[in-house]
């Protein structure tokens, strides 16, 4: 049987952009997703420029309801990303929040100034991932 890509898994469903180069990270969102809501697809990526590309395959009218961001990937990072969706007005209704290790209140309001809805600071447990988890649903668009 043939292999579908990802914009064929993801058409015509809801569907949350997560760029994200960690698999245990990946891991965790899966499981805290599968408990609350199986009706979103999370779709992964490893890096920065790879988030772009597959924004740019995605038909207008399939684009995600929210991007999650983790703000240290390879080649573009958070903030990075942020300032490259600017520069296309289809992305900018698209809700998007930056997830990261780091405290950093300069990296918090670069990202809040360069158009994320929020910051927010990894959970270390699986309870606050769970909550991260439904603050993201809380945040996609219908």
């Amino acid at each position: 049987m043939p292999q579908k890509s990802s914009e064929e898994l993801i058409q015509n469903q809801k569907f949350i952009l997560i760029g994200e180069d960690d698999q245990d990270d990946r891991e965790m969102l899966k499981d805290a997703f599968a408990l609350l809501n199986e009706s979103f697809v999370l779709l992964f990526v490893n890096a920065g420029k790879e988030i772009l590309t597959t924004l740019e395959k995605l038909e207008g009218n399939n684009l995600p309801s929210l991007i999650v961001l983790d703000y240290n990937m390879p080649e573009l990072n958070g903030a990075d990303i942020l300032a490259e969706l600017n520069k296309y007005p289809s992305f900018l209704a698209i809700p998007k929040l930056v997830w990261s290790t780091s405290k950093s209140d300069k990296f918090r309001q670069l990202c809040l100034e360069l158009g994320a809805a929020d910051y927010v600071i990894k959970p270390a447990t699986t309870s606050g991932l769970n909550e991260i988890a439904e603050y993201m649903i809380s945040l996609c668009r219908p």
